[in-house]
């Protein structure tokens, strides 16, 4: 009987053994398959500085006898078979044909349980992959048992089994459980291949990274820096896999506040991307652009501006003015210019993106909304400046800023309520794009109230309008709507729960307080709204903020 048959009934056995395998064991052979090299991807610190914050990771197993390499990406990749090799053509046809795997010592393994193995493993990372993570826990433990059994207690395919079942628990944050499953990995591939093999560097490499998302970061710090030392060693200082354990070394080491060792990390791991041909990659564009956030962090804005500028230019050559990463490039640039007063710069900036989005996207989408804002930020900013030189350009300015404002408002609204109504159609819950979306669009829809009310206050400084009571009840009117508005769609609590959404309430309820307390008489009338009960409200959210930020510490939500 041929090994493809051989399989084709073990799987019908199982089928009656583990009936939730019904309709996805199909017959399978033992063939090895050249797995494709992936590149690592970043791991998003923060919210706040980083733009697509994941913190899946996976195993790459290259290759073994060769190499095994392991590293971070978007999405999560289950281990591979470690017997599969950097194989030619011929190689992999042969072993096609015989079915069978060749393993370090050159002899054959085959036997009942390595076959139980692939077809569990093979089941695990489908059902892994579908989301039915019972039915792939109980997969991934068998293939523990039939790797051990198969293979040997310290082959290196049972740390192959045993990081599929602790990837699964890191997805499902139950870190208790995985951790033993990552160290038992570790330790099986040490004492099966030695101290200093790659496979191991790989491997440890892993484990930082399961400590990282944890924020336990003087374990993350001692895997990342033996994994990196084996990784100089083994493949060499150019090599871009070294890059990627500096790269990740790099982020701890600045979570922990050692900033220049840190910094120089980075740089040496986009300096090796860059040297291999790679400058222009996802990973090297992501590295350009924690880096410019950790200098923004830092309050050096011109060093950010050099790197933001860096990053454009390999946006506009690579994928030119129809692509909406070149546009979230240049709206990056274009809030550090702002930042350091580069208002002229900054508008033309705004308004080029704005441009492209409207050629990109639909005309109410949220992203539309944002962009807006950002525009009328800057022209307050100029209506500013005008106010003492030129009242009646001034007064020009606010009221185009003003519109632009509302038009955010309009499509933000139109967002929120548009989710708000599939929220309710969908009884068995809604996706994380729709949260998603619905968080941005509140956010957008809270700073334009609030700053619609600070515009209003602004004009208050103009020559003639100083005591302009209609300004006054604007004012109040936009910063009532932001409260209104928070409370209304709080009630999707995986909107209102966030730490920035809590934030611009509560910067709203300061500026209303503050609005009160300058004009209580003015206002005694027209104002349901008492001070005592806004520092009331005002003494909840910043404890709640404070309960959050210790909670996350530097991660964000």
């Amino acid at each position: 009987m041929s090994i493809r048959r051989g399989v084709g009934g073990l799987a019908k056995r199982l089928e009656t053994c583990y009936p939730f395998l019904n309709s996805y064991l199909r017959p399978t052979t033992a063939v090895t398959t050249t797995t494709t090299t992936h590149l690592p991807g970043e791991h998003s610190i923060s919210p706040t500085y980083f733009d697509d914050s994941r913190s899946a990771f996976s195993w790459i197993f290259l290759a073994a006898p060769s190499v095994l390499f392991l590293g971070v990406n978007s999405t999560t990749v289950l281990a591979e078979d470690v017997s599969v090799g950097l194989k030619s053509e011929d190689e992999i046809s042969s072993e096609t044909i015989s079915g069978l795997r060749k393993i370090e010592d050159g002899s054959v393994v085959s036997n009942i349980h390595t076959s139980k193995w692939r077809v569990f493993t093979d089941t695990g990372r489908d059902r892994f992959m579908q989301g039915k993570m019972e039915d792939a826990e109980r997969l991934f433990q068998a293939a523990i048992q039939e790797a051990k059994e198969g293979f040997g207690e310290r082959d290196p395919h049972v740390a192959s089994a045993c990081n599929n079942l602790a990837e699964l628990y890191r997805v499902q944050k139950v870190f208790d459980k995985a951790e033993p499953l990552y160290l038992e990995a570790v330790k099986v591939l040490e004492e099966s291949l030695g101290l200093e093999d790659i496979r191991v560097g790989a491997a440890l490499h892993n484990l930082g990274q399961f400590y990282l998302v944890q924020q336990k970061l003087d374990k993350a710090c001692v895997s990342y820096e033996r994994a990196l030392k084996i990784k100089r060693r083994v493949l060499g200082e150019g090599h871009t896999d070294y890059a990627d354990t500096m790269y990740h070394l790099g982020t701890v080491l600045h979570l922990l506040g050692k900033g220049k060792d840190s910094e120089a990390l980075i740089q040496d791991s986009i300096r090796i991307l860059e040297d291999n041909g790679q400058g222009e990659s996802v990973i090297c564009i992501r590295r350009l652009r924690y880096l410019a956030q950790i200098y923004i962090k830092s309050s050096r804005a011109e060093a950010a501006m050099n790197i933001q500028r860096k990053i454009l230019q390999k946006m506009e050559l690579t994928k030119g003015w129809n692509s909406l990463e070149t546009v979230i490039a240049a709206e990056g640039l274009a809030l550090t210019l702002q930042s350091v007063g580069s208002s002229r710069e900054a508008q033309e900036l705004f308004e080029r993106c704005l441009h492209a989005r409207k050629m990109l996207l639909s005309k109410d989408h949220i992203q539309i909304a944002g962009n807006l804002l950002h525009i009328a930020r800057v022209v307050m900013h100029n209506s500013s400046q005008l106010k003492k030189t030129c009242s009646s350009e001034a007064i020009t300015e606010f009221n185009k800023a003003k519109d632009l404002l509302h038009e955010s408002v309009r499509i933000s609204l139109c967002a929120l309520d548009k989710l708000m109504e599939e929220k309710k159609k969908k009884l068995k819950g809604i996706s994380r794009e729709t949260i998603r979306n619905g968080h941005a669009a509140l956010i957008i829809l809270l700073q334009s109230y609030n700053t619609l009310g600070t515009l209003e206050i602004s004009k208050m400084g103009i020559s003639g309008h100083e005591r302009n009571y209609g300004l006054v009840l604007a004012a109040k009117k936009s910063f009532d709507q932001c409260i209104s508005a928070f409370k209304e769609y709080g009630t999707w609590r995986e909107l209102s729960n966030s730490s920035e959404a809590k934030a611009e309430y509560l910067s709203c309820l300061k500026h209303l307080s503050a609005l009160l307390s300058e004009h209580e008489k003015d206002m005694r009338l027209s104002t349901r709204t008492t001070l005592q009960e806004l520092e009331d409200e005002i003494k909840i959210v910043e404890g709640e903020l404070q309960f959050d930020k210790r909670k996350t510490g530097s991660w964000g939500n």
